[in-house]
C-alpha cells in the first residue's frame, strides 16, 4: 500500500488510519516500513508455509507475504540510491540510524538492516550506523560497517542520513546540526519519524515511505 500510494500521490498514514477504523482490524499495527523482522512473525509464517506445503495444501496468500517482505528489505537500498540519483554508490557515505528489528532491543533477527545495509555496500557506498544497544551484535553480522558513538557521528560527513528503527531518541535531533554534520542534507525516513512539509522547510531533501517525494 505504501509503494501504491507513493505512486499515486497518496499518504500511507492516511489510509492506514482510515483502515484502522474497522474495529475488526484496528490500527495498532498499520505502520508502513522497511518490511517486518524479529524472531516471531518471520519464523511463524515461514513455518505455516512449509507446513502447508508439506500436507499439499499451499497457502497462496502467506506464500506471497513471505516473497513480498524479503523484496521490500533488499529494494530499500534501491530507494537510497533513487534519491540520490545514481545505482553506483562508490565514494558515497550512508549515516544510518537503527538496526535492531525494532526500538527497545538489542534483537537482530530479521532485522530490515541485515538486507539494507549489505546491499548499500554491495553498490560502493561506505556505511556508517548507530544503534543505541545493538551495535554489538550487528558488527559480527555485518562485516564493513562501520558502528558510531552516536547519531550526529553517523551523520558526519554522509551524503545521506538513513532511518531503519524508530528508537524515540532518534524523534528530536537538532536538524541545524545535523544540516552542518552532513554534505548534502539528505534523510531518507524509512520509518516515518518526521513530517515532510517540515523537514522541506527546514531545507532537506527529505524522501519517507508511502508519503510520495
Amino acid at each position: 500500500m505504501a509503494d501504491l500510494c507513493e505512486k499515486v500521490g497518496a499518504d500511507v498514514q492516511q489510509v492506514a488510519r482510515g483502515i484502522g477504523l474497522d474495529k475488526r482490524i484496528g490500527g495498532k499495527f498499520l505502520n508502513a516500513g522497511p518490511g517486518y523482522g524479529g524472531s516471531c512473525f518471520p519464523k511463524d509464517t515461514i513455518a505455516l508455509v512449509r507446513t502447508a506445503q508439506q500436507y499439499g495444501a499451499p497457502v497462496k496468500l502467506i506464500e506471497t507475504t513471505v516473497a513480498v517482505n524479503d523484496a521490500r528489505k533488499k529494494a530499500m537500498a534501491e530507494k537510497v540510491a533513487a534519491v540520490l540519483g545514481t545505482d553506483d554508490l562508490t565514494g558515497k557515505t550512508i549515516g544510518v540510524l537503527g538496526v535492531t528489528f525494532k526500538p527497545n532491543t538489542d534483537d537482530m533477527r530479521d532485522a530490515p538492516s541485515l538486507d539494507i545495509l549489505p546491499a548499500l555496500l554491495a553498490k560502493g557506498a561506505r556505511v556508517q550506523a548507530f544503534d543505541p544497544e545493538g551495535a554489538k551484535e550487528a558488527a559480527h553480522m555485518m562485516p564493513g560497517v562501520s558502528f558510531v558513538a552516536g547519531p550526529y557521528e553517523a551523520a558526519q560527513d554522509a551524503d545521506a542520513l538513513v532511518i531503519i528503527t524508530e528508537w524515540d531518541q532518534f524523534r528530536a535531533l537538532d536538524l541545524e546540526r545535523l544540516k552542518t554534520l552532513l554534505k548534502a542534507p539528505v534523510v531518507v525516513d524509512l520509518r516515518n519519524v518526521y513530517k515532510p512539509a517540515e523537514m522541506v522547510r527546514a531545507g532537506f531533501t527529505y524522501a519517507s515511505i508511502g508519503r510520495g517525494a
